[in-house]
């Protein structure tokens, strides 16, 4: 069984490392792991994030932001936005994002969230299909109503 925690500010040097390899392994710019990892570290004391790591070494991570709910929202409580959750290339497939994905929801239930969100994208197959079995829906383009767009601008 993978064993699953919540990072603290002096976990910032690997949780850098992990998100700099996602980063590279996905094309997305990084700053590299040196600037993360103060970046990280000061965001993981104020609790703006929460990241959960996964394994011994460890080989994941979720990192989650969360909300208060919408004005709109019929529930009280927190929302929850799933930024990231990796698992490094040669552990997938063991049922580590699996435990990861579980003890993020459940660490999300305990923070009084009723709604998490995320977004993947139409060719990372393997993770619509562990969100999906999970019980996350896809909203685009399904019977529950029109294609939502996510737009993003850099300030």
């Amino acid at each position: 069984m993978t064993r699953v925690r919540l990072a603290a500010p002096e976990d910032a040097p690997t949780v850098a490392r992990l998100l700099h390899d996602f980063n590279t392994e996905f094309e997305e710019e990084t700053p590299g792991v040196e600037a993360m990892t103060e970046r990280i570290a000061a965001t993981l004391r104020s609790e703006e994030i929460t990241v959960l790591l996964a394994g011994e070494s460890p080989e994941g991570f979720s990192l989650l932001r969360f909300f208060a709910t919408s004005l709109t929202s019929p529930t009280d409580g927190r929302e929850a936005y799933l930024a990231e959750l990796y698992v490094v290339p040669d552990r997938r497939h063991q049922g580590i994002g699996r435990a990861l994905l579980r003890r993020t929801l459940e660490h999300c239930r305990e923070r009084g969230v009723v709604w998490i969100f995320l977004g993947t994208s139409t060719d990372d197959e393997a993770a619509r299909a562990l969100y999906e079995s999970e019980g996350f829906t896809n909203r685009e383009g399904g019977e529950t109503g029109p294609i939502m767009l996510f737009y993003e601008r850099e300030l």
